[in-house]
Parts: C-alpha cells; structure tokens; sequence
C-alpha cells in the first residue's frame, strides 16, 4: 500500500486562524481616504496594528486616535507618495512604531479625467507618479525590511477594474496606464519576492461608494449606465473591497500570490 500524500490534519484546530491577524503589524498608505479608511478598520477588526499612512496629518492622526480609542493599536505617518525619499522615510517610522510590518496594503491614488486631444504631459505625470511609481517604491521600501529580517510578509495593491477595461466616453488615459501598470507590478514582485516568503496581489474594485467616485454620483444618466453595466446592479459598497483585502493578508492566501481579484459585480466576465 502506497503512503497517504495528504497531511493529516485535526478539523477542529487547522481552520480557525485562516483569518485571524493577531500580533500582525500593517501600513496602509493613503489610509485616511475613503476605501483607505474602511481597510484600516478591517485589518484592526483582524486583530492588526495598523499604521495609517497619508499626505494629511490631520486626518492620519485623527482615525490612529479613533482606532486606539476603540482598543486597537494604531499610529500615523505623514509623508508625500510622491518623493521617494519621503516614502523610506514614513515606511521607517512604521518601523519605529511598531518595530515590524507584516503587511503592505496600497490605497495610494488619484483620479484626473483629461480627454486623449486635451491630456497634458503634466497632468499624466501626476497621475502615474501617484499610481504606479509610488505603489513601486512602497513596495520596494517594505520588502527590503522583510527580507532583511527574514520575517515574509503580504503586499496587497488597490488597483481598478480599468487595469484591464478602457471606459467609453471619459478621458481615463492616464489612470489606465497607471492602473493597468500596477497589475503588471503585481505579477512582477510576486515573481521576485516569493523566494523570501513575501506575497503580493491586488484587489480591483470597480466604482465604490467614495468620495473618489462624486463624479459618477453627481451625473445620474453616467451613474445608470454605469449600474445597468454590472451584473449584480449596484455600486459597490467600502466592505466589498475590505472583505477581499482581509483574505489576501491573512493566512488564508498563503499559497496566493502575483493574483489581481476583480470586486466587480461580475462587470469583467461580461465585458
């Protein structure tokens, strides 16, 4: 009889810490935004600490003092996504905070709309700047930290389902190159960083109820059109995106990487 290939397992003990992120330590840039916000929330719902990561030190101190209040541990960071330098400098501060980081989660972004015959040089600039290059350099930033201490880790970048779909009638030019970039980043740095345990993915909503998407909500015929589009009729909601987030830094995804997961109410199967 040959040997059972199968490990053997107790029922009762192998799954209940597939979602568990006690004594884990996150820093989430652009965490004071609107999906940035409700992340930091999920992760410390986990049992994370969680560094909030922005441009605005108001509102970064603001949800760190918020999150301590509701017993979870928590810090700020203040640096512009922009500078290089700046990033090193906030992601050693996490370290200073919380002497670790175990998971990266990316909601740096912006969104400026320019048709493709009005587009500047600067404003795509801006926009790939703030997208892509910084989404590299965070990585770059965090996974030096965890290769040096041998520790692995998860990445999870923010990306959009306008990675892989272009939008009729809006000058996305430059959020698509950005985001369609970042999900080839996603696949490149799980290829790199695998050999040190570290995993990397990408969730990709499609519109989500933030403040990010006041230019759809502000046009109903633009908002219907985008609605009759999606196959479970809604817009999403902050904890659509938050639910896969938690999956991909949890143990859970440990056998997961250089993945993008579309939140998209099924608009990319059907388009």
């Amino acid at each position: 009889m040959s040997t059972p290939i199968t490990p053997e397992l107790d029922p009762s003990q192998a799954f209940g810490g597939l979602f568990d992120l006690s004594g884990r330590a996150a820093f989430v840039p652009g965490g004071s935004g609107g999906l940035g916000e409700a992340i930091c929330w999920g992760l410390a719902a986990l049992g994370a600490s969680v560094v909030v990561g922005d441009m605005d030190a108001r509102k970064a101190e603001a949800l760190a003092e918020e999150l301590r209040a509701r017993g979870h541990r928590s810090g700020f960071v203040v640096f512009d996504a922009r500078n290089v330098s700046d990033i090193e400098r906030a992601v050693a501060g996490v370290y200073d905070q919380l002497g670790r980081c175990d998971l990266l989660v990316n909601c740096v972004g912006i969104h400026r709309e320019q048709k493709l015959p009005d587009i500047t040089e600067e404003l795509f600039d801006q926009v790939l700047a703030v997208n892509l290059k910084a989404g590299v350099f965070l990585a770059q930033a965090v996974a030096r930290r965890q290769i040096e201490h041998g520790s692995g880790g998860k990445h999870v970048h923010l990306l959009s389902v306008r990675a892989q779909l272009g939008l009729r009638g809006k000058g996305y030019s430059s959020y698509v190159a950005s985001k369609g970039g970042l999900a080839m980043i996603v696949k490149q740095h799980a290829s790199e960083l695998a050999p040190h345990g570290i995993n990397v993915n990408g969730v990709a909503p499609t519109f989500v109820h933030t403040e990010m998407i006041r230019h759809v909500v502000d046009d109903a015929a633009f908002q219907r059109d985008v609605i009759a589009r999606i196959p479970l009729g809604r817009i999403a909601d902050p904890k659509d995106v938050v639910g896969a987030v938690q999956f991909f830094c949890c143990r859970a995804a440990d056998f997961v990487t250089g993945q993008v997961l579309y939140v998209d109410g099924g608009l990319t199967a059907c388009q």
